[in-house]
């Protein structure tokens, strides 16, 4: 924790906000207050309240109602004037809690006393978001990152980790759901996350991070939500943009290969064309968007020495050279059928192609004598087909909405395994192969109606979910494999959920609150041969609330405090009862006996603006129930761990997250981010049943850790920026052990041309970034570090159309 704090002191204490405004449409009506009938063509006029200046106007239609769109949050004054009627003047309040506020209907009257004036304070929306529970960022503000993925894009983002194994952290935890435009995909993964190391983040507009989801969001993700929005224009006409990336990865050797094996990847190339194109005429909106990424890298290269406590040592090594091809392409249409229908069907294809060729030596202590040498061959084709088709119905009122949703996705995983397992005395040839078709379908409804002071939401949601698999072992001679636990399983999941969600704001407090009820049918069907688990699953009905209160200070300074109750459930991957032989010794396998992790969050936080930039924190406790984690144990007389995914128990994290904005000068501007937490998980026991029944017990573990992030932006031209990313992780909690620190820094320069832009980055600039583990269990203990893949620079352009 001295070498944290001492970075947190020195490191410049991650990427640019980009501020998002809030714009408001207000709306209302006017009529008569003799006899009650619409008034037309009256003219309302929207006033500063401050010196009474003219800012924006309009006038009623046939029905007497009106709507001036683009309002800054503020207060003001409507003036409604008509001929033969009193001047009305009416103090207005805009917010930042809704894109749409109803002032009510309104009356004028032929003979009337001046109405009186009433003060009405606002503010003006600015920093990570009026709601203080929402960041929004910018894919083309973060120049360090740009040509790679979205995985890649997330490490610069505050509050934001991610681990060598493809997952992102909000705050120290993964349990994160990550939605594309609003709604969940295979390809991020339903309930966990897949698929973000291999999203172009050229097909990327920005990504909101939600740490406190209301009411109307799936419950599913303690730790928060990450929503990354694809790009779509909305000018006029035909336009589009073409891009090219190449880079190179992998530039020199950190750690030599232990004896005896193929060489690991060097000097990989990376390419990534993308297409944009858009074309909108009057009611239609057509919209492309085409990516494709080659992308050879040494996915993983892993030291790892065991100790038993019977005296054995065994060193190992997992090298595996990854070939990875994606082809995305998301299209759709947007047709108003008239002003108030409107109709989108869109439509995302996705093919995951990946070749991994792995070598896994096991040497003694001495590296004097290989006891064995395992190579894989893998083969695996993912292929996603999400489909949408949403409904808008907006009622005469602005902001008065009904939108329905349907959604369906398809997923299939089609895994091909080929070892070579070379023993002193043989050599044996096995295989496996896993299907595995995902059929998600979404129906949603949402309403939402605009009231004088903020508004309410309500809506329901049933998701339809199965998945069948089937895995096949073809063992060789002595095989390893286990052939009896294979075969097939299915999973099926019925989520039904309904939800009411109440926004209010005047000119001293915001207050959210909703309720969120969830009823979830999971069974998972085993096939009877299996030789361990048989078939599992739960049902649960519960209530999640939601409450949000802020308290304005003044025009510039907020108090929030915040609270909700979340889940994490256990995705398919997490009970799958089929050994994974990806590592030959270490061999993970899931738990169709596990069950879903319940949280309560609490959360209190300050935010702070001023003119040339902002301050914000949080402080934050969340404690789960039924902690979910993976625990491994040994067989006795064999070195073999297997890790099991179990529910531990008890855990808690509270932290405090801190961001600071500042725009130095006109040609420097920074931000930095900070985040220090506690994690705790209480004692337990627990037994893994395969292969053969093993109890575990752990004692409480308490660790603090953290993170510290800069991001600066340097504008040595007028069209030219250079930025410098830093990051720093401390020591962290892992299931049984600790994660060491991690640093490292990337580099980027980013020129603007008449008609498109150019880059060149670095990531990992001195390649610095690994990933050391320790890990304890009973009778065992290994450390391992990680030498994979970090450094890669980057060249690209893209040109608009």
């Amino acid at each position: 924790m001295k070498r944290f704090f001492l970075v947190l002191a020195l490191v410049f204490p991650t990427m640019v906000v980009n501020a998002q405004g809030s714009k408001v449409t207000v709306s209302g009506s006017v009529r008569n207050s003799r006899d009650k009938a619409a008034l037309p063509y009256v003219n309302v006029v929207l006033k500063a309240e401050k010196d009474s200046s003219f800012l924006l106007g309009t006038i009623t239609n046939e029905a007497g109602r009106f709507s001036i769109a683009e309002v800054n949050s503020g207060s003001y004054f409507l003036e409604y004037s008509y001929l033969g009627f009193q001047t009305r003047i009416q103090p207005v309040l805009v917010g930042t809690l809704s894109p749409f506020l109803d002032l009510g209907g309104g009356e004028l009257t032929e003979e009337a006393r001046q109405l009186d004036e009433v003060v009405v304070a606002g503010q003006q929306a600015d920093g990570p978001d009026g709601k203080m529970d929402k960041k929004t960022f910018s894919i083309a503000n973060n120049i360090t990152q740009s040509g790679g993925s979205v995985l890649e894009s997330m490490k610069n983002l505050p509050g934001v980790t991610v681990g060598q194994d493809g997952k992102v952290q909000l705050r120290g935890s993964d349990k994160v759901m990550v939605l594309v435009d609003g709604k969940q995909t295979a390809l991020t993964g339903f309930g966990d996350q897949t698929g973000l190391g291999n999203i172009p983040a050229s097909a990327i507009d920005r990504i909101e991070i939600i740490n406190n989801p209301s009411a109307r969001y799936d419950a599913n993700g303690n730790a928060g939500i990450i929503n990354i929005i694809y790009k779509k224009n909305k000018q006029e006409g035909f336009n589009g943009k073409i891009g090219m990336m190449a880079g190179l990865g992998a530039l020199w050797v950190k750690q030599e290969n232990l004896p005896g094996i193929r060489p690991q990847y060097q000097r990989t190339p990376k390419l990534n064309p993308s297409l944009s194109l858009n074309y909108r005429k009057k009611n239609v909106n057509l919209f492309f968007q085409g990516d494709y990424l080659y992308t050879p890298t040494l996915n993983k290269n892993e030291f790892v020495d065991r100790f038993y406590d019977r005296g054995d040592t065994v060193r190992q090594q997992t090298k595996r050279n990854r070939n990875t091809t994606v082809a995305t392409i998301k299209t759709g249409i947007d047709w108003t059928l008239d002003q108030n229908n409107a109709i989108t069907v869109s439509g995302l294809f996705s093919s995951e192609k990946i070749i991994d060729r792995g070598d896994e030596p096991f040497f003694n202590a001495g590296l004097t004598a290989r006891n064995r040498l395992w190579q894989f061959l893998e083969d695996e084709l993912k292929t996603t087909v999400t489909t949408s088709a949403a409904y808008q119905h907006k009622f005469q009122q602005p902001g008065h909405l009904l939108n329905v949703g349907l959604n369906y996705t398809f997923h299939r995983e089609d895994e091909k395994y080929f070892f070579t397992n070379i023993l002193p005395d043989f050599t044996g040839y096995d295989s496996f192969k896993l299907l595995s078709d995902e059929n998600v379908a979404d129906l949603t409804i949402d309403y939402v109606r605009p009231l004088k002071y903020g508004r309410f939401e309500g809506g329901l949601k049933l998701r339809r979910r199965y998945i069948p698999t089937n895995m096949q072992f073809f063992p060789g001679l002595n095989s390893p494999l286990d052939p009896s636990a294979g075969g097939w399983a299915t999973y099926n999941e019925t989520i039904p959920a309904l939800y009411g969600n109440y926004v209010f704001e005047n000119r001293t407090f915001e207050v959210e609150a909703g309720l969120r009820g969830e009823y979830v049918d999971l069974r998972y069907t085993v096939n009877p041969n299996h030789n361990t688990y048989k078939s599992d699953g739960y049902t649960y009905t519960q209530p999640f609330p939601t409450v949000r209160v802020v308290y304005k200070v003044s025009g510039n300074n907020k108090f929030s405090i915040s609270y909700n109750r979340r889940v994490d459930r256990p995705n398919e991957v997490d009970i799958r009862i089929f050994p994974k032989y990806d590592d030959a010794e270490i061999i993970k396998i899931g738990n169709p006996a596990l069950r879903p992790q319940f949280t309560n969050s609490l959360e209190m936080g300050y935010k702070t603006n001023w003119k040339s930039g902002y301050f914000y924190s949080a402080l934050y406790h969340k404690t789960t129930l039924g902690t979910i984690t993976r625990i491994g144990t040994i067989v006795p007389g064999s070195t073999l761990v297997y890790t099991i995914f179990q529910n531990a128990g008890r855990s808690a994290n509270a932290g405090l997250e801190l961001i600071w904005q500042q725009e130095v000068s006109p040609w420097f501007s920074f931000n930095t981010n900070a985040t220090i937490y506690k994690n705790t998980i209480n004692g337990f026991t627990v037994e893994n049943k395969y292969p053969v029944p093993t109890v575990y017990t752990a004692g409480k573990e308490t660790l603090a850790s953290g993170s510290v992030k800069f991001n600066g932006v340097l504008k040595v031209r007028k069209q030219t920026e250079i930025q410098l990313s830093a990051l720093y992780l401390a020591p962290d909690l892992i299931p049984q052990g600790k994660i060491g620190s991690r640093f490292s820094v990337d580099a980027g320069a980013k020129k603007q041309l008449r008609k498109g832009d150019l880059f060149v980055n670095a990531s990992d600039l001195f390649n610095t970034l690994r990933i050391k583990k320790e890990v304890t269990g009973n009778g065992f203990r290994y450390i391992s570090t990680d030498y994979y893949e970090t450094q890669v620079i980057r060249v690209g352009y893209s040109h608009k159309l």
